[in-house]
């Protein structure tokens, strides 16, 4: 059934959005079906395009020769190289392809093998494509002949372009390709280019060790000088601050550590001197003869004297007791014991006076040595502040002897580097004579052919889909109104070489072709519609004029009468009349006469003879202002209203939608309405606009049929019915 209003603005997005249906496997199957002679086209032209640039294409023949990055062995006269050193940076390898294509390694090549003079580089035998290009720019270019200079830039340009230099994979290994006519000329130029470039790193290797040579022998004469000048200021200034070393230092330091040793000895011994004069002096107010004295100074005068002291003093206590103190023999050991302690007195004041001397003698030296501890201390003082600058006169010479030994080392290397001057590339394949073309590639050129007219033409069929606004499908129909396509008549219109021919019986000469049988599956349609409710008025209508809806309507009611039933056509089209002009030509009275009288119809009908249909003509002196009014009026109701009581079909012509305003205004009469639209040439936008104007209209749409389907194109969409789809269709009675 037919939906609201809503869905005709629904449809028109469905029609915007056209490309989300395309993905389907359906749609694509359809457009294919379609558009597969433009696809084919699309291939051939591909095909002969690629046929003729095969049959005019120059072949061309490609060597190869291969160069590897190798630091190794740029490293043979290094003691030091080891693995890690021999990696080379990507980018090094990288710029190494740029050198290849340089302007100046090409243009030696060049001059060495004259190319300048090879017919192929310097134009005296171009190709087709190349002298018709020349013949096209020939009237911009200047008429001065072209100097050697430009010449050369012109053969280096093209040897540029037919040479491919590039790294495989991400090894060091660098492929030079390089085409030309001739496989033995391919080979000759790449190996040429190839060993150019060889000579050319050995070269620039040599040229840069030259330079480096020449630098750095300045360079080296220029140090050995600041060297000498910074040892000879070294010693100078030595000289000046009386600055000597010694295996141990500097001289003043030597001294002034072996006075401080002296010095603090010195002060040792005035110590332990002092420390026996004290002794000697306290030792002094007590009795030299006591135990304790003696054993004190540890001396062996005062012992011996001692021992005999203590001999008298026994021999003194004994006598004494047995014979008295005052015995002659006491007396005589008294005396000598005197004497003994006088002596040990003695003895004791001369070992105090020794004592003091020592101790004298001590503070003396202790004191000479001090003064020459101050004395040095305050030379060294002096002599630090010499030595600040000192060190940084000796560091500037070492500076100075360090550089000059690195770059005496350097050039000692760079000499032997220049004597032995060694690339960090070597050739590892040397370019062959190929043995076959490399282009044009014949298989590749036919495939990449029709992959690319198969890409061309599927775009430019999908194209003209996306593009187009008509309807040429079912599916189409369907998804564009909401009603269901009741069929798709083909074009009958004849030929020009045919001849006229009378479309309005169509179906009575042709009962069994397809265009009848649709118009049968439009009946059945309506038949069908029948069991549920009343349908006796049908209207045919389309959106435009020229939609061939006057042929359907003609065909379709004759197809009525031949079943049987009673059937009346009606020309409701008062603008054109067309119907009439081809059923009745000579008729003076139909549908305006009939809707004054009523009564008088059966005077104003029409019967064909043949195939019983009864047809109300619309004759009419001029065209009518009001026809709208006329066909929509009360007596338009109730004319139909006597035509229900006579008929089981009332067929009406109707006028186009748009144009005019007939077919609305008469809408709410008709039981049902079959629109008309012509395949390939109704668009969405105007089926749209003719719909969605007129509710009533839209109620009453049974169907729609797609007419003047183009017979090829319709095979070609039908295609997946199989071959016997229309062996039941026979174009001739």
């Amino acid at each position: 059934m037919y939906q609201p209003r809503e869905h005709f603005q629904s449809g028109h997005r469905f029609g915007i959005e056209f490309g989300g249906a395309v993905l389907s496997f359906e749609r694509v199957a359809d457009v294919l079906r379609r558009q597969w002679p433009i696809i084919a086209a699309c291939v051939g032209a591909s095909l002969a395009l690629v046929i003729v640039y095969l049959a005019t294409a120059q072949p061309m023949y490609t060597a190869n020769a291969r160069i590897m990055m190798d630091t190794r062995q740029a490293q043979v006269l290094d003691k030091d190289s080891n693995t890690s050193s021999a990696l080379i940076d990507t980018g090094y390898v990288d710029s190494q392809v740029e050198i290849i294509n340089s302007d100046d390694l090409i243009l030696s090549v060049v001059r060495r093998l004259k190319l300048t003079e090879d017919p192929e580089f310097n134009g005296s035998n171009p190709g087709l494509l190349s002298l018709i290009l020349g013949k096209v720019m020939s009237p911009f270019r200047s008429g001065e002949p072209a100097s050697q200079e430009r010449i050369e830039h012109a053969v280096v340009e093209q040897v540029q372009k037919n040479l491919r230099t590039e790294r495989v994979l991400t090894t060091y290994v660098l492929s030079l390709n390089y085409r030309a006519r001739s496989p033995d000329k391919a080979a000759k130029i790449a190996n040429a280019i190839a060993n150019a470039y060889l000579v050319g790193a050995l070269e620039a290797k040599y040229q840069s060790t030259k330079r480096a040579t020449e630098w750095l022998q300045q360079r080296s004469l220029e140090l050995s000088e600041q060297a000498t000048a910074s040892d000879r200021a070294v010693q100078t200034f030595k000289a000046e601050h009386n600055i000597v070393g010694t295996s141990r230092g500097l001289m003043s330091e030597q001294q002034l550590s072996d006075l401080n040793t002296q010095l603090v000895q010195a002060r040792a011994a005035t110590a332990e001197a002092k420390a026996r004069l004290d002794r000697i002096t306290a030792i002094s107010d007590q009795d030299v003869a006591q135990s304790t004295v003696t054993d004190a100074l540890n001396n062996s005068v005062i012992t011996r004297l001692r021992a005999q002291y203590l001999d008298l003093a026994a021999q003194y206590a004994d006598w004494s007791k047995r014979y008295g103190k005052t015995h002659l023999a006491a007396v005589n050991l008294a005396n000598k014991m005197e004497e003994i302690r006088k002596n040990m007195a003695d003895e004791l004041h001369r070992i105090g006076d020794a004592y003091r001397s020592d101790y004298e003698i001590a503070k003396s030296r202790e004191a000479s040595l001090d003064k020459s501890v101050k004395d040095l201390v305050a030379q060294a003082g002096h002599t630090s502040q010499a030595e600040v600058k000192l060190r940084d006169l000796e560091s500037a010479a070492d500076t100075y002897r360090n550089l000059y030994n690195n770059f005496l080392e350097k050039l000692q290397s760079a000499t032997q580097n220049q004597s032995f001057p060694l690339s960090e590339a070597r050739l590892i394949s040397t370019a062959t004579k190929p043995d076959r073309k490399s282009s044009p590639r014949t298989v590749l050129a036919l495939v990449g052919g029709l992959v690319g007219g198969l890409c061309l033409g599927f775009g430019v069929a999908f194209a003209r889909e996306l593009l187009s606004d008509v309807l040429r499908t079912p599916g189409e129909v369907e998804d564009e109104l909401g009603v269901k396509c009741l069929g798709v008549l083909p074009d009958i219109r004849p030929s020009k070489k045919a001849g006229p021919s009378d479309l309005s019986r169509y179906v009575v000469d042709h009962p069994f072709s397809r265009f009848a049988e649709t118009l049968r599956n439009i009946k059945v349609s309506i038949d069908v519609a029948r069991l549920t409710r009343e349908i006796k008025v049908i209207g045919i209508v389309s959106s435009l004029p020229k939609e061939g809806k006057t042929t359907v309507a003609a065909n379709f009611a004759q197809l009525i009468a031949l079943t049987g039933h009673r059937t009346v056509l009606i020309d409701g089209d008062l603008h054109t009349r067309s119907l009439t002009r081809e059923l009745a030509p000579n008729a003076k009275s139909g549908l305006v006469e009939a809707l004054n009288d009523p009564a008088s119809l059966g005077y104003h009908v029409q019967r064909s003879k043949e195939t019983g249909l009864d047809f109300l003509p619309s004759v009419v002196a001029s065209r009518m202002v009001n026809s709208a009014d006329v066909i929509g009026s009360k007596a338009m109701a109730e004319l139909l209203k006597v035509l229900r009581e006579h008929y089981e079909y009332i067929v009406i012509d109707l006028a186009p939608v748009m144009p005019v305003a007939d077919s609305k205004a008469v809408s709410f009469l008709i039981d049902a309405m079959v629109y008309v639209i012509e395949w390939g040439q109704t668009t969405r936008s105007a089926l749209q606009e003719s719909v969605s104007g007129s509710e009533v209209l839209q109620k009453k749409l049974l169907g729609a049929v797609l007419n003047r389907a183009n017979p090829k194109m319709l095979k070609r969409i039908e295609a997946y019915k199989g071959k016997h789809h229309n062996s039941y269709y026979v174009e001739h009675a």
